[in-house]
């Protein structure tokens, strides 16, 4: 077994990055047998022969929030915050949130940022986890935010993305399946559905269980190159699997039906919960889980995911699930046929 970072890495021409969505039940779906067998290239539409009458396909039903705020110093300077969580409001019931800032100097203690008509204080910063995080107290009071965050906010394209987001990416980068709102990126692997084809799988007998986790910026970060990754601190991050889609994870377990996980969120929140007989628990709170080649999954038998940055957490997962050579194998598989990577591209289904 390795645990070296290097080890995780593909190489890829930059043009495969996609740069837009090709449309929600668009995409294309490197279908990869878990045993290791022969690869085979789907429309997305086309991958719902695949699943059976009893499955439970099990989403991640955050809903992405226009994190992304851009506003001005009082000497006209450009400052940009991205907003992470949102804490208990100040004492006159004004927005408070935990978010990362740049400049770092514009958000010493005490400073303002105007944003359209509002003020953004930068107050107490000692415990933040690291040099980019503030706490921001916003002149606007907490149930008008959300409002104000709709009109003024942009959605947090992922750093690879080279372009500002635009009007249709409010509605390309939201899943088919969100509801609660509080993640700062998409659970994209869930962009390959559309309603048509989520549909046609409730017609069939396959159930669909919900997991909420709030996916943080995180997500994105680089693990430090090291000569054993399993020193790497994961990123936290809020969750909750209720009673109801619990029981119905559990009862598609007794009766033999495969649990198949949409993205790597929902996979951490499962794994999370999970009993060693394979069943979970409802439960909810804060999850750092950190799966890597060597973990013994417990609940997971099927997985859905997008291509992932080389070296990343998220490639450390699959390659756990798949296995690290069929990892890289489906990976330049994939750059020879020129499917699409990451957040906005195509995806893999390891079945």
């Amino acid at each position: 077994m390795t645990y070296n970072l290097q080890d995780y890495d593909f190489v890829f021409p930059a043009e495969l990055i996609a740069q837009k969505t090709a449309g929600k039940g668009k995409t294309k779906i490197l279908c990869c047998p878990k045993s290791g067998g022969t690869l085979q290239i789907l429309e997305s539409n086309r991958i719902t022969a695949l699943f059976k009458a009893g499955d439970c396909i099990v989403v991640n039903n955050t809903r992405v929030i226009p994190a992304r705020l851009f506003g001005k110093t009082k000497h006209g300077g450009k400052a940009e915050i991205l907003l992470l969580k949102q804490l208990e409001p100040a004492a006159d019931n004004t927005a408070v949130w935990e978010a990362w800032v740049k400049p770092g100097k514009a958000f010493e203690n005490g400073k303002e940022i105007f944003v359209s008509n509002i003020t953004a204080k930068s107050l107490d910063f000692a415990k933040a986890e690291n040099s980019k995080t503030r706490i921001i107290n916003f002149s606007i009071s907490n149930s008008e935010f959300n409002s104000f965050l709709e009109k003024n906010g942009q959605v947090p394209l992922p750093p690879y993305i080279n372009r500002s987001a635009c009007t249709s990416d409010k509605s390309d980068y939201q899943t088919i399946f969100a509801k609660c709102s509080g993640a700062v990126a998409a659970p994209t692997a869930s962009l390959h559905f559309s309603e048509d084809m989520a549909d046609e799988l409730k017609a069939k007998g396959v159930f669909f269980a919900e997991t909420t986790l709030h996916v943080g910026p995180g997500t994105f970060e680089n693990i430090k190159e090291t000569s054993d990754f399993r020193s790497h601190k994961m990123h936290s991050e809020e969750y909750e699997l209720n009673e109801q889609n619990a029981n119905i994870i559990n009862e598609c377990k007794k009766n033999g039906g495969r649990i198949i996980c949409i993205g790597t969120t929902s996979t951490r929140v499962l794994e999370t919960v999970a009993n060693e007989d394979g069943s979970v628990k409802a439960a909810s709170g804060a999850t750092d889980i950190f799966i890597y080649p060597g973990f013994k999954f417990k609940a997971t038998d099927a997985l859905l995911t997008n291509f992932h940055w080389p070296k990343s957490s998220l490639i450390l997962l699959v390659s756990a699930f798949y296995g690290r050579e069929n990892t890289l194998n489906a990976y330049k598989y994939a750059v020879e046929n020129s499917l699409k990577l990451f957040s906005y591209g195509d995806g893999m289904l390891i079945i």
